[in-house]
């Protein structure tokens, strides 16, 4: 394997450090994660996704406290 050195700013490396699932995981593990996340979503995925972020902006949303609350959950 061949190993390089990157330079990153100390928030970057917060950033990163949050993402950790375990303490000893690698900041490569960490960056391979994001990229297969990343591959994963379809462009109607990502589409859908812009969708939803905008109508929640909106407003345009139910809670699950409303929906219980209307159908008398709890």
């Amino acid at each position: 394997m061949t190993s390089t050195t990157i330079q990153i700013s100390s928030n970057l490396q917060q950033e990163l450090n949050k993402m950790k699932l375990f303490n000893r995981e690698t900041y490569e593990e960490v960056i391979w994660n994001i990229i297969e996340d990343t591959k994963e979503l379809s462009e109607q995925t990502r589409k859908d996704i812009a969708l939803s972020r905008k109508e929640i902006s909106e407003g345009k949303f139910v809670t699950l406290s409303d929906l219980k609350k209307k159908y008398n959950l709890q």
